[in-house]
């Protein structure tokens, strides 16, 4: 398996520690928890679902996309 960047890591955790269900989480969400770590989080998350590591509807999230982890 190829390794994670610091920011794919970073959002792999948001996604696990965010609220009761461990493995979503609404894109908005997400966003505001990376806008102060780094920028570009639209693009991470299109190559992570390349990786096959997250899904989420279209080709790139939308604002009221949801964000779910694959593995």
């Amino acid at each position: 398996m190829e390794s994670l960047s610091e920011e794919e890591q970073f959002i792999l955790k948001q996604i696990k520690d965010h609220g009761e269900n461990s493995s979503k989480i609404p894109y908005k969400a997400l966003q505001n928890l990376c806008a102060d770590e780094f920028e570009g989080v639209r693009l991470i998350l299109k190559k992570m679902k390349g990786k096959d590591l997250l899904t989420y509807e279209g080709m790139i999230p939308g604002y009221d996309a949801v964000i779910e982890l694959t593995k």
